[in-house]
C-alpha cells in the first residue's frame, strides 16, 4: 500500500527578536511544518501575500506596523481568509487580547509561553481546516 504524503503546512513566523525567531523556527520545523520568517510588518505582509501560509505566528510589537495592524490588513485580503493567525505578545491585559481578536486573530498567546501549549494550539488550529 502506498502512503499518500500531504504537503507540509506552511507557517510564517513574524518576530523581530532573532533569538525568538530561531527558537520558533526550530520548534515548528521539529513538528513537521515548513517555516518562513519575517522580522517586520512590511516583510510579513509581502511574504504572506506571495506564499499564502496556513498559519501565521505574529508578534504584536514590530517595526513597520504593529501586529494588530498587520493582522487587520491580512484579514482584509480575500486570499488570506482561511489563514490562521496567532498573536504572540508580552501584552496580556484583557483590553490587549480583545484588540487582537477584534483585529482578526484566531487566538492570542502571551509571552512567556509554553512551547508544548504553542505546538498544541498550532496543531489544533491547523486541524480545524482539514
Amino acid at each position: 500500500m502506498t502512503e499518500i504524503k500531504l504537503p507540509m503546512k506552511k507557517i510564517l513566523v513574524v518576530e523581530d527578536d532573532p533569538i525568538i525567531i530561531i527558537s520558533l523556527e526550530f520548534l515548528m520545523e521539529q513538528n513537521g511544518y515548513q517555516v518562513l520568517t519575517a522580522i517586520n510588518g512590511e516583510d510579513a505582509l509581502e511574504l504572506a501575500k506571495r506564499q499564502l501560509p496556513d498559519l501565521i505566528l505574529l508578534d504584536v510589537m514590530l517595526p513597520g506596523g504593529s501586529g494588530y495592524e498587520i493582522c487587520h490588513k491580512l484579514r482584509a485580503l480575500k486570499k488570506m481568509t482561511k489563514t490562521k493567525i496567532v498573536l504572540l505578545t508580552a501584552r496580556g491585559r484583557g483590553v490587549d487580547v480583545q484588540k487582537g481578536l477584534d483585529a482578526g486573530a484566531d487566538t492570542y498567546i502571551t509571552k512567556p509561553f509554553s512551547t508544548v501549549d504553542l505546538v498544541k494550539t498550532v496543531k489544533d488550529l491547523l486541524a480545524d481546516e482539514d
